[in-house]
Order: C-alpha cells, then structure tokens, then sequence
C-alpha cells in the first residue's frame, strides 16, 4: 500500500531549463526535509503552500486547511495504532 503525504513547501529551486534545470522544492513535514521533483504537479506551487508527495514528486496542490486537516487525520491513525500495539514496526 503506498500512501502520498501532505508537505509544506519551503523553498523552489530551478526552473530555468525544463530539460537540465528542472523545477524542484524542498518541502517539510514534522522535522523531515526533503528535495522533490514537481513536473507532475497540478501547478508550481508557492512557498508555504503544501503538495501531495507519492514517490519523490509532486502530484498535488493543497490548500493549508485541507493540508493540516489530512495531517490531522494521518496523525490521529497513527496514534490509535500505537494505541492498539498495531503500528507497523512496533515490537510485538
């Protein structure tokens, strides 16, 4: 099962050259930072707004309520299988 994750842009970079320069941000989520391509993104995104990621790209803009609502969400499973001794990597 993949699962895209909700990243809040920090910075673009490139841009000038579809080819050898491609336009990348770097984006963060609860302390990780990490470079992603954005060719398939529904549009360039702005500093501070927020993509979905699935494997190193873009696939999406969102908006900050939706972002912070999928965060909340994601966070709120997490915890409840951590709860339940059901997260994965959890010592059995």
């Amino acid at each position: 099962m993949c699962l895209a994750i909700p990243m809040q842009v920090v910075e673009i970079k490139g841009g000038s050259d579809e080819l050898l320069d491609p336009c990348v941000a770097l984006v963060e989520s609860d302390g990780i930072r990490k470079e992603i391509r954005l060719e398939m993104a529904d549009r360039i995104p702005l500093v501070g707004e927020y993509v979905i990621i699935h494997a190193g790209f873009a696939i999406r803009t969102l908006t900050v309520e939706d972002a912070e609502y999928n965060l909340k969400l994601m966070r709120q499973m997490a915890e409840t299988l951590e709860h339940q001794g059901r997260l994965p990597g959890a010592p059995e």
